[in-house]
């Protein structure tokens, strides 16, 4: 023990050495210059004590002179003690010393003096003395027989100064006393200096406390250590002050692992109550004291009652509180820039633990992994993700990205958690600002959009709250981004790159610079992301006057140059940039700057610059019909903004007004020469009163001049020809001249209502029917026409629909009608012309989908007869075929013809084919949203007047089903587009997304929640039209014995009212599994969306919860199952009710779901024809509907029995056209699907049966193997019926699904097998025995597999046949457990076909068959089971054997 502290003063005492010597200094500094008497001298009188001082070598000085020691320290302690020891009145001349030293020291400047290191004597100093001395006392304390009575005497003087204030010579007498019993090289009585320090310290002022505490592990034996700990253990839940010397001096300290513990749980919970300046050295406690063992726990512990929402909070409230001081700013800055850096020391303490110990990093990704739910993530848990990252030591920076991409995706660490980490945390954060750099980068490249947005709010939260060299890097990263060419990365990048400008231009008009570096990579960009990149970049020039100069002229330079290209893709580059450019130059800033009421009008040089730039566009553009349109959209999406400039916006108006009267209006004339190709007609009139003076649309002749004009060179007309007026571009100036009139008069459309009943030049669409007699250019002229026109009034609905005048209404009607009207001529035209191109109709996306090739109607049908006998051909040649494998999916006509094309089965003319217009989605003009209003209109009236204003004709307009269809099918598009089910929805990176994009360009001006907004408006509308629909089949069934029935009805309305049912279902079940309703903020919108539907069933008078709302909305769209007239929409409603019930807490839905799933598998589908259904498309939607069947059923097992059971055999004995009478669904052409569903189901059922343990109670065990028998049963039925449905694509399944059920029965059953065979042999061996008779079928299949060399059938070979071989021992090593291997014998198995046929090899058919009869049964089982008599154990065992080889039996 002397040895041990000997060793340990010579390592820490430099410390306390240096503080003495110091305070030493500074007293004896002092005390010379407040001293001046002659006082300063020896102390000599007869005490013992002073007496025996000056023989052992110490002189005692009066006043502020240190006493002076003349010999060694150690000789000096050796001759005082033989003085002692030696003296004729020893022992009692000790207590004379004591005596003698009381009295001495009751003067505070002589104790002062005998606490103060001790001077050297001058005379006679060697080299070899040391520069400082100890205390007297300190002295006094090394000598044994003096130690205890001088401990006792310093223990008494200490309260004498406890409550003394700062003396005069500033010395700290307690301070001084504690720093005696340092470093001792011996103590005599341990046990009492420890008890006496405790009591010390239970009375001591706070002051002292601490220094005593502090100065523990200096003063106290490792004896000691476990009973001072356990005192401050519980002085450390009494007073919350002491923390910080009490964990200080705990640190280090010898403690007992239990111990240990025991305090950390102690200091673990007054966590929460720590003071703000306390929590670093709390923290470092706990993380010093982890082990390896108790590590996950002690940081889950920690990081649980870690709040560091309470580290800001407290600060905030004196701050506000502090406010009513004189001094309150400054006090509160300075308490928050203290809680700041107390909360920055806290996490470099963290730092540390993880840089430097593995264990605590992986604890802290284990205890961060662990939490499973949002509500339950901290800030720390981020800001740790952080430091883990940054150390990258301990723990691998793809870890890290891994767990946070992987909690993002399961939307457990969302935006509002990275809000509270940067805005109350900076400082933190910005510490670690390149791992935030590093984590935006990587998440931003994910393929998953909710991943996508943290790392996109990752960039602007570290622009906007950090300095400028962070905001250098996060643009220079976000360029980066935009310059990389993948389309997905590109369009977040620019769109945060828009948010940062957006709300803070001042601070990125620094970065324009890095900004327009972009303009080199615009090749590779769309042109939505051009729009937005020189939206950027004209906000940044233009938004800052004279300091944007610079990169006003390098975009004038770009512009002008991609104007002036002759190539179409430059020019439209020019146009948008040159379009954004002046709605920056053109911006009304007193509409953009709400705060200023001073804000200045625009400067006539920048309205001079807006109109040439303007004119410039209009003149280069007008040359090109595809140009002049998009420049068109491009205004039209500028006027629509409604923040430019007055000046500028009425130059606009003006112009366009007179331009389009001037090329596509002309007087309605009633005879017109015909000079084109097709006969002139005047069609589509809705003023047939003001026919007189009317006017026309020009399309006819515009489109004819266009193409002639087209094709005298070839090619477009070069720059500085006369104006091109083209038709394509008829929709797009309607479009800028009614947002224009909008603008202008407040909605009011007035001054051009006259286009929205007014006639176009068409030709006779009589010719329709007669298309196919036409020329080739009379046939593409025809398609063309019908093409504009229909823009034309989809167009003209877009600008009309949202006018509330009845007549308007009327009239808006009308043109839906006649869209639905031209779209029905248009796929007959199409259709009679292959290879044609249509106009475009959308200008700022690049199609890249070439329309489908229309196949005339004799090769479509010539080449299916063609595969028929192809087909027929493979059938009759295949050896082992049956004849019930008719259930191979043979592809109807309908999928074996081109995209876009499907078979006209509302004409009985054999051969007709008609095409799919929605293949043609991108050559017509987007619907507006606010269209959709249509959908509310019920009965509307239009009514002719006569010439004397009298009304004429009344005619009742009201939405009819084809347009019905119209809208829906539109609407549904656009809620599929925008609102996502899933928030993990995946980006293709690598895909060019041009296409799906398309017909978008409105849309993506909305936010999801707008749009969700939007479509809650509409949800009574489209609950009337469900109803009514429901209302339309429920008659239908009541006319025909409550079957649906559309024999001699109207089969166009049949199929019509049939894709609303199936468009309305699929509309709400959009907009119910959009995952934006998963948020708070739009919890009020999903209540509000349930309030409609739930009404709809029974009008509440007061407000219902939430549960009651989804239940009623549940049982409301429950009422629709009964007419659901196809099975594409049953699996819609089944998903909508799987959607509801989700968000739902009701036990009860799934089973209700389990049952409707039933319902309409037990239903027989009849299409409008009186056929059944059938196709790729039925099968599709029944694959999904026994998915969700069987999985939402109680037992799964059973579920498969009945169906296999009694679904199949009944499908066996009916005709080859027949069906099963329970399943009707289930037919010789369907039954593909039930088998596929069914093994896929068994192989996930029996992976959810727990594995076997030796500790299972014997209930358990009995319940784990009724469901192994049971799964086994089916496993066997669903094996055997192979023999029957011998199909290639069935014994692939079964091939497949047999080997994963095989896989899961030895890694889960087997187990359970080994510690249930004693209890339940009977059991065991009835289960192997059923699985015996299927292993064999599955060899079977293989052996047919491998005669018939099909590849696709071979390839699952190797794997079953290694799985079957590994069966045979597993069983045998279940035998040995149980110590009945005496039951195991193996032999050969037989190359069988599928009938049970031996296949013979080259080898066997010439070997005689006896020596294999000698070594298998006769009866041509796989084993021999022999009964043992001791043991009563049976087993039934085989090993498949390679077909190739004979193998000798063991």
């Amino acid at each position: 023990m002397v040895a041990k502290r000997r060793l340990s003063k010579s390592a820490d005492d430099d410390v306390a050495i240096a503080k003495d010597q110091s305070t030493a200094k500074k007293s004896k500094i002092g005390g010379r210059k407040l001293i001046t008497s002659a006082e300063e001298g020896e102390v000599d009188d007869d005490t013992v004590f002073v007496q025996l001082l000056k023989t052992a070598g110490v002189i005692l000085k009066y006043g502020n002179l240190p006493n002076k020691l003349t010999l060694d320290q150690a000789v000096f302690q050796k001759k005082l003690y033989q003085s002692l020891r030696k003296h004729a009145r020893y022992p009692n001349v000790v207590q004379e010393f004591i005596r003698g030293m009381e009295s001495y020291i009751e003067n505070r400047d002589k104790f002062r003096n005998c606490l103060l290191p001790c001077g050297q004597y001058q005379e006679g100093e060697s080299s070899n003395t040391m520069n400082y001395q100890e205390s007297l006392i300190k002295l006094l304390l090394g000598i044994e027989i003096l130690q205890p009575p001088v401990m006792n005497m310093l223990f008494e003087k200490i309260p004498e100064f406890m409550y003394d204030g700062v003396p005069e010579d500033g010395i700290n007498l307690p301070r001084l006393i504690i720093n005696q019993f340092k470093w001792l090289d011996r103590i005599v009585d341990s046990k009492d200096l420890t008890n006496k320090v405790l009591q010390l310290i239970s009375v001591a002022p706070l002051e002292i406390q601490c220094d005593i505490i502090t100065s523990l592990p200096e003063i106290l034996e490792d004896a000691q250590h476990n009973k001072i700990a356990k005192e401050l253990n519980s002085l450390l839940q009494q007073d919350t002050h002491l923390t910080v010397p009490i964990l200080d001096a705990l640190s280090s300290l010898n403690l007992r692992a239990e111990l240990l513990v025991e305090v950390r749980h102690s200091v673990m919970s007054t966590l929460s109550a720590v003071k703000l300046d306390d929590l670093p050295v709390v923290v470092k406690f706990i993380l010093h004291a982890i082990t390896a063992a108790d590590a996950i726990e002690v940081i889950r512990e920690l990081r649980k009652n870690l709040e560091l929402e309470s580290c800001v909070l407290p600060c905030q409230l004196q701050a506000s509180q502090g406010k009513q001081n004189q001094n309150a700013k400054g006090t509160s800055v300075s308490r928050e820039n203290g809680s700041n850096d107390c909360v920055a020391i806290m996490f470099d303490v963290i730092k540390a633990a993880v840089r430097f110990q593995k264990v605590t990093a992986e604890a802290w990704i284990k205890a961060i992994e662990s939490v499973d739910s949002a509500a339950e993530h901290k800030v720390i848990d981020l800001l740790v993700l952080l430091i883990l990252h940054s150390a990258g030591a301990s723990i691998s920076k793809k870890q890290v990205e891994k767990l946070l991409r992987s909690k993002i995706r399961l939307d457990q660490i969302r935006d509002q958690l990275l809000q509270v980490a940067f805005r109350s945390h900076a400082l933190v954060v910005r510490e670690y600002f390149p791992s935030v750099l590093s984590l935006a980068q990587t998440l931003l490249r994910s393929p998953d959009i909710s991943v996508v947005s943290f790392g996109s709010q990752m960039y602007k939260y570290a622009f906007m709250m950090f300095d400028s060299y962070c905001q250098q890097e996060v643009v220079g990263a976000l360029v980066t981004h935009v310059c990389s060419g993948f389309t997905a990365e590109v369009d977040i990048s620019l769109d945060v790159l828009t948010d940062l400008v957006s709300q803070s231009s001042s601070a990125m008009a620094i970065y324009a610079v890095f900004v327009k570096g972009i303009l080199d990579y615009m090749d590779n960009l769309f042109p939505q992301q051009i729009r937005k990149l020189f939206f950027i970049l004209s906000t940044l020039a233009f938004s800052r006057g004279l300091e944007g100069s610079h990169i006003q002229d390098d975009m004038h330079i770009v512009i002008r140059k991609q104007l002036s290209s002759a190539m179409s893709k430059y020019k439209r580059i020019g146009i948008i940039g040159a379009v954004m450019m002046v709605g920056s130059m053109a911006c009304d800033r007193s509409k953009v700057d709400t705060c200023s009421s001073d804000v200045p009008a625009m400067s006539k040089e920048s309205f001079r610059q807006a109109t040439a730039l303007l004119e410039l566009v209009r003149s280069c553009s007008e040359h090109s019909p595809e140009a002049a349109a998009l420049y068109y959209d491009e205004m039209a999406n500028l006027v629509q903004k409604r923040n430019l400039d007055p000046q500028v916006q009425e130059l606009i108006g003006r112009s366009v007004l007179d331009d389009f009267q001037e090329d596509f209006v002309v007087d309605l004339i009633p005879d017109v020469a015909n000079k084109y190709l097709l006969p002139l007609k005047c069609m589509f009139n809705l003023d047939e009163e003001e026919s007189e003076g009317g006017i026309v649309i020009n399309l006819l002749p515009l489109l004819s001049n266009s193409l002639a004009n087209a094709s005298i060179d070839g090619k477009p007309s070069k720059q500085g020809a006369k104006k091109c007026v083209s038709p394509m571009s008829l929709a797009s100036f309607f479009r800028l001249l009614r947002l224009c009139e909008e603008v202008q008069h407040d909605g009011n459309l007035e001054e051009i209502d006259a286009l929205l009943g007014c006639p176009l030049h068409l030709t006779n669409l009589e010719l329709v029917e007669k298309v196919e007699s036409l020329s080739k250019q009379e046939r593409e002229l025809l398609c063309s026409l019908l093409f504009h026109a229909i823009n034309w009034f989809r167009e003209v609905v877009n600008g009309f629909c949202k006018l509330q005048d009845i007549e308007m209404k009327g009239k808006v009607l009308l043109r839906l009608q006649n869209i639905t009207e031209l779209q029905g001529l248009l796929e007959k035209c199409i259709t009679a012309t292959p290879g044609y191109v249509p106009p475009l109709a959308n200008f700022d996306s690049e199609i890249t989908e070439v329309p489908p090739t229309i196949v005339p109607a004799a090769a479509v049908k010539k080449r299916n007869k063609d595969l028929k006998g192809k087909r027929k051909q493979k059938s009759e040649g295949s050896k082992n075929s049956s004849t019930d494998s008719t259930q191979i999916e043979e592809p109807s006509e309908e999928s074996q013809m081109p995209t876009g094309i499907t078979q006209g089965k509302e004409n009985n003319e054999e051969g007709k084919v008609f095409v799919n217009l929605a293949n043609y989605r991108a050559y017509f003009r987007e619907l507006d949203i606010n269209v959709f209003f249509a959908l509310q209109s019920g009965l509307v009236t239009k009514s002719q007047l006569d010439s004397e204003l009298h009304t004429k004709v009344t005619e009742v307009v009201q939405l009819g089903s084809a347009e019905l269809v119209f809208l829906l099918e539109d609407l549904s598009r656009k809620l599929d587009y925008m609102l996502a089910a899933n928030v993990t929805k995946k980006i293709l990176f690598l895909k060019v997304k041009g296409d799906r994009d398309v017909g978008f360009s409105h849309l993506r001006q909305m936010t999801p929640q707008q749009l969700a907004q939007f479509t809650l408006k509409l949800l009574n509308p489209l609950c009337n039209h469900l109803e009514n629909a429901h209302n339309f089949f429920q008659a239908s069934m009541a006319e025909n014995n409550g079957v649906v029935d559309v024999l001699g009805s109207d089969v166009k309305e049949f199929q019509r009212m049939a894709a609303c049912y199936q468009l309305l279902l699929q509309i709400l079940n959009t907009l119910f599994a959009w995952c934006g309703f998963a948020q708070n903020e739009n919890r009020k919108l999903l209540k509000s969306a349930l309030d409609v539907l739930a009404n709809r069933l029974k009008a509440g008078d007061g407000e219902l919860g939430m549960e009651e709302l989804f239940r009623q909305t549940f049982r409301y769209l429950q009422n629709f199952q009964s007419t659901i007239p196809s099975c594409a929409s049953a699996v819609t409603l089944t998903q909508l009710l799987i959607v509801i019930s989700s968000r739902s807490s009701d036990s009860q839905c799934k089973e209700k779901i389990a049952t409707i799933a039933r319902g309409f598998l037990c239903q027989s589908w009849i299409l409008p024809t009186g056929e059944k259904e059938k196709g790729n498309k039925y099968n599709e939607a029944l694959n999904t509907l026994l998915c969700i069947y069987l999985e939402h059923s109680d037992d799964v097992l059973k579920s498969v029995e009945e169906i296999a059971g009694v679904g199949v055999p009944e499908l066996l004995n009916s005709t080859k056209e027949g069906n099963s009478r329970t399943f009707p669904t289930l037919t010789r052409q369907t039954f593909l699907v039930f088998y596929r569903v069914m093994m896929r189901q068994l192989d996930s059922s029996v992976k959810e049966i727990p594995s076997g343990t030796q500790s299972d109670s014997a209930e358990v065990q009995i319940e784990k193997l009724l469901r192994w028998n049971l799964a086994v049963r089916d496993f066997h039925i669903l094996v055997n019926l192979v023999k029957v449905f011998d199909s290639r694509p069935v014994l692939g399944v079964c091939l497949k699904h047999g080997r994963l059920f095989i896989e899961s029965f030895l890694k889960q059953g087997m187990p359970l097998l080994d510690y249930s065979f004693k209890k339940h042999r009977d059991d065991v061996h009835s289960l192997l025995k059923t699985l015996q008779l299927s292993t064999r079928q599955l060899h079977h299949m293989c052996g047919h597999s491998k005669i018939n060399q099909d590849t696709n059938l071979t390839n699952h070979v190797p794997l079953l046949k290694k799985l079957l071989e590994l069966f045979v021992y597993r069983v045998k090593a279940m035998l040995t457990i149980n110590k009945c291997q005496e039951a195991f014998w193996l032999g050969n198995l037989k190359n069988r076909d599928l009938q049970g046929e031996e296949i013979l090899t080259q080898r066997s058919q010439e070997e005689s068959g006896g020596d294999e009869e000698s070594q298998l049964p006769e009866d041509d089982m796989e084993e021999e089971v022999e009964e043992e008599e001791n043991d009563e154990c049976e087993s039934d065992v085989r090993k498949a054997t390679r077909d190739d080889e004979d193998s000798d039996s063991d």
